[in-house]
């Protein structure tokens, strides 16, 4: 009997990303490869008293659907807290809120991005928002960088070539504060070059300031958007690493054309009703106090994680040591192969981490790079589990400390 099944080939999309299966996901009991925040800091008990008040004020509100652009209280005290916090001064009515910033990444991307359109970004840069590049088949140009942010002259060196080449660059990307994932703070001369040169040339910027919040040490760096004046950035921020990322809830602003198409483009109207009373309710009232609470905390972790890695890697590798965020990125000799031995080191002493490829621009980049994420484990575990992968990367020949 023949086979019936229905066949779908040559039906899917020909813009559609490649397929794959779901992914296996392994953790490690030392869990340096993704940034969760410190599991025991999350305010169960006050997102819960939230949610119950909001119950209690609004709940018959859940049998209508929410504005598009999500919960208008939340658009409030998002708005209140970047005119306090970052400089930039928009109003309620300017703030769309998405799940996480993932969604107004995507949504920004899908406003302005035609395949082939090129993008700038770091050299090293958020793996998340690579993958939202490559869905729109984008012509993604990395912009080396040094403790200080991207380079200028090689910022301007990238504009001019995709220009000559009649490839204006739709938008720079980039992580200036805390960067994903080499940790390092862009100044603010380096954020006035940069945007210096999206003026010169008109090409905007995507200002992603998700790890802002996580400070524990120095002065703030004013935003970009804050020091433009002529509604060339836009801007994108998160609840994930403050409050938690199973809320997901983020938001993003930008100048009028580009939210009036991105609304038209956010899939599946409002954010989670439930989520965003939760979060506005505890906010209003905590967060600034949860943001000290979770800073002291996580400052240890990187004390911790810095000070092992000087003990057990001592001068056969280098690593950043950031002022804030959640990363550490380490670097080993240019022969090492991080990514070829990774799941061995998970197999075998149980530390995850993620390897450079990963947030590189061409995917193929920086196999000597590690990044590892202190957030989530405990002092005493980091501690454990950078002994450990000190211990595995000379089994494998590439630490001799």
């Amino acid at each position: 009997m023949a086979d019936s099944r229905f066949s779908f080939e040559g039906l899917i999309a020909k813009n559609a990303p490649e397929a794959r299966d779901a992914p296996v996901v392994k953790r490690g009991k030392y869990d340096f490869a993704v940034a969760y925040p410190d599991p025991a800091s999350l305010p169960i008990d006050g997102l819960l008293d939230g949610l119950r008040e909001a119950m209690e004020q609004e709940g018959a509100d859940l049998a209508l659907y929410a504005h598009q652009s999500g919960y208008a209280p939340l658009r409030e005290f998002v708005a209140q807290k970047l005119a306090r916090d970052s400089g930039i001064h928009v109003s309620a009515d300017d703030i769309i809120l998405g799940d996480g910033s993932g969604q107004p990444i995507h949504m920004i991307c899908e406003t302005l991005l035609d395949p082939g359109d090129v993008v700038l970004t770091e050299d090293f840069v958020y793996s998340g928002t690579l993958g939202q590049l490559r869905r729109f088949h984008t012509d993604i140009r990395g912009i080396a960088c040094d403790q200080d942010g991207m380079l200028p002259d090689a910022l301007e060196s990238a504009i001019k070539n995709a220009i000559g080449q009649g490839k204006k660059p739709k938008f720079i990307y980039t992580i200036p504060t805390f960067q994903n994932p080499q940790g390092w703070t862009a100044t603010k001369g380096r954020r006035e070059a940069m945007l210096r040169l999206s003026h010169t040339y008109g090409v905007p910027i995507l200002e992603d300031d998700c790890y802002v919040d996580l400070r524990y040490e120095g002065e703030s760096v004013p935003s970009i958007y804050s020091m433009d004046d002529t509604g060339s950035v836009m801007y994108t921020g998160s609840f994930s690493k403050i409050i938690a990322p199973g809320m997901r809830l983020g938001y993003m602003t930008a100048p009028k054309p580009i939210l009036d198409v991105a609304r038209v483009v956010k899939s599946g109207g409002s954010v989670n009703q439930f989520a965003a009373w939760a979060v506005h309710r505890y906010a209003t009232g905590h967060l600034d106090e949860h943001i000290v609470e979770i800073n002291n905390i996580q400052r240890g972790k990187r004390d911790a994680m810095v000070a092992a890695l000087g003990e057990n890697f001592g001068s056969a590798a280098e690593w950043s040591e950031p002022a804030g965020g959640l990363f550490v990125w380490l670097k080993m000799q240019e022969e090492a192969d991080l990514q070829a031995i990774r799941d061995k080191v998970l197999d075998a002493v149980d530390v995850g981490y993620q390897s450079g490829p990963l947030f590189a621009p061409d995917g193929v980049s920086g196999k000597n790079y590690a990044r590892l994420c202190f957030g989530y484990n405990t002092p005493e575990d980091i501690r454990e589990g950078i002994a450990r992968l000190a211990d595995a990367f000379a089994r494998e020949g590439i630490l001799n400390a």
